[in-house]
């Protein structure tokens, strides 16, 4: 049984108990399974109300079982006991009820659900009973006169009475618990029981439906089918049609055709006309402005330079022209042995070199003579921040106008034997990859290609991304859509 489903019953139980109505409340508390030693109390306080002695006794062991250390379970015990005249019994329950007490006054047990507190008094009055009914008088006596010293209340006063009851050799009544009284669930915890909305009920704000009372759920329809985006030159891209010209005074219009602009302001130039009218754009908005209210903007050499795709010019200066190696062995110019020039060669090998790449930008870098492909490609890539495996290099040999492609160590070294001046030029260009799944744009930087296109990869966006080129448009693509171009892809794309 679910602890819900038992507090339910323990409160439809104390419910009828309130009422008096011993045989429901007792029904409904049988009803729980594996009842806690609160609801073994009730059951036995119940059955002690009702005159069933030994099934009250069973319901208290099953109580103390479950809580050892519940006093006035034990005092209930014990006035069953007693009502039962088992008397040694009973003087046995009252003295463990009197030691759970544990030397204090009493114990409320309110905080427990049971609005009833047991006192060190009562407990040592109906022990004190129980040794006179087995003919302990003098026993009797001295727990009376220890109840006096835990005396409290003017309520207390059945212990004065119990002690001169015991000097006159006279017995007198038990001390009973009270009617009516039970452990009782927390009302925090019952409440909880009931369900609660904490959302309400639905109500229609607003609806394009005239007096639309509806407000629960419609059933599922059809998916309506996407329309198909016609692809329409945005409005936007005339502003690179014309030149960016600065506004020179506040213009104000006089009709719609015109255009307000102020001072300063950036506009775009589409038409100029015959009439000393201009019409320019700006900020998406087309209209016609006075000529003589324009001043072409030119690019400073700042902002030309300001260009992330463009290096920086060098701070150093450049190289001068390389002399040969004197040789103080040949006496003159115009007279030389042939071994002597012979060595005059070998002693003019340079110390560097000054290597011009085309790529995206031209740039210069200075090397070591003879450096092999791996190590010259290495050079490349640092300097323009890509990957080797993307990059293709070539050269024009002076034996052919065409670019030829360096592809192996052994076309470095001929690339360096053509040298001259410690001047070398080279031309860098991304491989070439095929798609192997077609790719739908989903951002307006993607390359939509379908598969088998040839793709030109211009630059790695990063470890998952690409950027290239294919069939004229230029966008980011996913690198697990294409793989790289084979030497047989290459000749029959």
């Amino acid at each position: 049984m679910s602890l819900t489903d038992t507090i339910r019953l323990w409160d439809e139980a104390i419910t009828a108990a309130d009422q008096r109505e011993w045989m429901t409340a007792l029904d409904t508390f049988a009803a729980i399974q594996e009842p806690s030693s609160k609801i073994c109390f009730n059951i036995g306080s119940l059955h002690l109300l009702l005159g069933h002695l030994g099934e009250a006794e069973k319901a208290f062991d099953k109580s103390i079982c479950r809580d050892e250390h519940l006093a006035v379970a034990f005092f209930q015990r014990g006035n069953t006991l007693y009502k039962n005249e088992k008397y040694e019994e009973a003087l046995r329950d009252f003295t463990e009820a009197f030691n759970l007490l544990r030397g204090n006054q009493l114990i409320d047990y309110n905080q427990l659900g049971l609005r009833y507190k047991l006192s060190a008094c009562q407990v040592l009055h109906n022990l004190a009973l129980s040794h006179v009914m087995i003919q302990e008088w003098d026993k009797a006596e001295q727990i009376v006169k220890k109840a006096l010293t835990f005396k409290m209340e003017a309520k207390h006063n059945f212990v004065d009475q119990a002690l001169e009851a015991i000097w006159n050799r006279e017995l007198f009544q038990p001390l009973q618990f009270p009617v009516g009284k039970f452990f009782r669930p927390k009302k925090k915890i019952v409440a909880q029981l009931e369900k609660q909305d904490f959302l309400g009920e639905a109500m229609v704000v607003a609806s394009i439906i005239d007096k639309d009372a509806f407000s629960g759920f419609a059933p599922l329809q059809p998916p309506a089918p996407e329309p198909v985006p016609q692809q329409k030159a945005p409005e936007k891209l005339k502003t690179l049609e014309g030149k960016p010209h600065r506004v020179l005074f506040n213009f104000i219009p006089n009709n719609e055709m015109e255009l307000e602009l102020k001072s300063g302001n950036i506009v775009f130039l589409l038409q100029w006309g015959h009439d000393n009218w201009a019409t320019v754009m700006f900020n998406n908005k087309t209209g016609l402005v006075p000529s003589n209210y324009l001043e072409l903007l030119e690019p400073t050499k700042e902002e030309r330079l300001s260009s992330p795709d463009i290096p920086a010019p060098p701070r150093t200066t450049a190289p001068e022209k390389p002399l040969g190696v004197k040789d103080e062995n040949v006496p003159s110019p115009g007279v030389m042995e042939p071994s002597k020039k012979i060595q005059r060669k070998n002693c003019t090998l340079p110390k560097s070199c000054i290597v011009k790449i085309h790529f995206k930008y031209s740039v210069a870098v200075r090397v070591k003579p003879g450096l092999l492909l791996s190590e010259m490609m290495g050079v490349i890539c640092r300097k323009f921040n890509v990957s080797e495996k993307r990059l293709e290099l070539s050269y024009k040999s002076q034996a052919e106008s065409e670019l030829v492609p360096i592809t192996s160590e052994n076309k470095m070294k001929e690339v360096w034997s053509e040298v001259s001046n410690q001047r070398l030029v080279i031309w860098c260009k991304f491989l070439e990859v095929v798609a192997l799944y077609d790719y739908i744009v989903s951002a307006p930087v993607d390359l939509s290609f379908q598969e088998g296109d040839i793709i030109q990869v211009l630059a790695q966006v990063n470890d998952n991304w690409l950027e290239g080129q294919c069939k004229g448009n230029t966008g980011i693509f996913p690198v697990t859509f294409i793989k790289e171009l084979s030497e047989a892809e290459t000749k029959n794309p």
